[in-house]
């Protein structure tokens, strides 16, 4: 699934635009590494996403396609 898609689906960022945006501006890492919106993720990526000072790194947990807003947390573990 596509970071963009999955940041949008897991209700981490509310819209997909918003993060295609965060992901070009290069605020979002996947694995220590600045990730495109593109990218295709694996369950067990670690995701960082900079909040202006806050900083949020969740664990992929899983990737369905359709998800109902309260199985969305679900979907990842935070981890700081």
């Amino acid at each position: 699934m596509r970071l963009d898609k999955y940041l949008k689906n897991s209700r981490i960022i509310k819209r997909r635009t918003v993060a295609k945006e965060a992901c070009e501006q290069g605020r979002v890492e996947v694995n220590g590494k600045i990730a495109k919106p593109g990218l295709e993720l694996k369950t067990g990526d670690v995701i960082q996403i900079t909040f202006g000072s806050n900083i949020l790194r969740v664990k992929v947990v899983s990737m369905p396609d359709n998800v109902r807003k309260d199985d969305a947390q679900s979907m990842y573990e935070v981890l700081s």
